[in-house]
């Protein structure tokens, strides 16, 4: 008997018995699915974080006053800190908030290749209105200068930036972020949105320009902003008490140099000893990105686990299915060794049938674990995921556990005497 003659007895086998093997193939391709599926969805959380983030540019950082909030929306939010839970913020993450007149200070005397821009947070949770149309209570409104675009990778789409007499005279005019527009002004026109007055917070306020949507995340809500000069004195819900400034540098060679010099000029400005500590924080663009990045790697391991011990089951029900299937042909065991065939056949065809089981679930499993992977990049907009190397790992791993699973089984009716078995009943 030829391999190939083993394989094909083997097939034919596993084929008769549609129902045991499409049970076993079930539990098997459950495991591989939870574990790509998972790791799908992980990939297209990874890709959406990227794709936000490199919109604000890799050579960007920004000053602060304190540690920069992470939490799931704009990213210029200042609501929930990075320490631990349950752990107290340090004393030195709380410093001086950055006036109006420093931030203003260090914009004119910032000597460096670079674009400076100042902001200020407005408000949070705020409804624009448009005639009968209303958005949720979600929007942010930040006062900007006219810098604020560049510096945070925005593009104007229609209408014009903000003027210095817009900065200066602090007059009640906006640019809108493009779902805010497309809520007010619907889905097929949002440009129709330029020269209208709206309703910011029951504020009225003249629309001079959208922005271009920057493909808006479920972790960035970068189109879903109110900008309008940091001179505006209109009153909103939870103010930020402390300008922000952001630098971008012309190459991303300069960034560090652009951050020293930006710590001494700003040291310089707030009048510090040279033995006393910064009392601010300088953060790159990409600190956020970075951040949950590692959270979703280490949500990595726990689907490894889903995976693995699903899959340990998956070979124990295997293993049991085989051994059942020896007992059931132990007349055809003896069988093929009357009339020639050796023990070395028999194994084969045996661990055939378990790798045979084994990559159909896996096979299974995959295609399954794509797809429900995917539908989550759905919801984050995000391009079609195959997480290749973990594909491999799942086919390498289900063929492990086919062998695992097939080699006891396959040794007992390798070992069967042909009389005995013969005469099995």
């Amino acid at each position: 008997m030829t391999l190939s003659d083993s394989f094909s007895l083997a097939f034919r086998t596993v084929r008769s018995n549609m129902l045991r093997t499409g049970i076993t193939v079930a539990i098997i391709a459950f495991g591989i699915m939870a574990l790509i599926g998972i790791i799908t969805a992980i990939e297209s959380m990874n890709q959406s974080l990227r794709e936000s983030f490199s919109s604000m540019g890799a050579n960007a950082f920004s000053l602060r006053y304190k540690e920069s909030k992470a939490r799931f929306g704009h990213h210029d939010r200042e609501d929930v800190t990075l320490s631990k839970r349950g752990q107290k913020e340090k004393k030195s993450n709380l410093g001086k908030v950055i006036t109006k007149e420093e931030a203003l200070l260090f914009k004119q005397n910032f000597d460096y290749p670079a674009l400076v821009s100042i902001s200020f947070r407005m408000g949070g949770n705020v409804e624009c209105r448009y005639a009968t149309k209303k958005t949720n209570p979600q929007e942010a409104v930040f006062g900007v200068d006219e810098n604020y675009l560049n510096v945070n990778g925005y593009t104007i789409q229609s209408g014009r930036n903000f003027s210095s007499l817009d900065i200066e005279s602090g007059r009640n005019v906006c640019l809108v972020g493009y779902n805010v527009a497309t809520k007010l002004f619907g889905d097929e026109a949002p440009e129709l949105c330029v020269d209208k007055m709206i309703l910011v917070g029951g504020i009225t306020y003249h629309i001079i320009g959208l922005l271009k949507s920057k493909g808006s995340s479920s972790f960035l809500r970068q189109d879903e902003v109110i900008l309008t000069s940091y001179n505006n004195s209109a009153r909103f819900n939870n103010p930020s008490n402390s300008f922000a400034i952001g630098v971008l540098v012309n190459q991303v060679q300069a960034l560090e140099g652009g951050m020293d010099e930006t710590t001494a000029l700003f040291r310089k400005i707030r009048k510090l000893e040279p033995t006393e500590e910064d009392n601010f924080l300088i953060e790159k663009s990409d600190k956020f990105a970075e951040m949950f990045i590692g959270f979703l790697s280490s949500i990595t391991g726990s689907a490894g686990a889903i995976g693995l011990i699903t899959l340990i089951g998956a070979a124990i029900g295997l293993m049991n299915i085989m051994l059942v299937s020896v007992n059931e042909r132990t007349r055809e065991v003896g069988l093929i060794k009357a009339i020639g065939g050796k023990s070395r056949n028999i194994r084969q065809q045996f661990l055939f049938e378990s790798m045979i089981i084994s990559l159909l679930g896996a096979l299974f499993g995959i295609i399954l674990g794509v797809l429900v992977g995917n539908l989550f990049g759905l919801l984050l907009h995000t391009g079609f995921v195959i997480p290749w190397a973990w594909v491999m790992a799942g086919i390498i791993i289900c063929s492990l556990v086919g062998l695992a699973a097939g080699i006891y089984p396959a040794m007992k009716a390798a070992r069967l005497n042909p009389i005995v078995a013969l005469r099995y009943e």
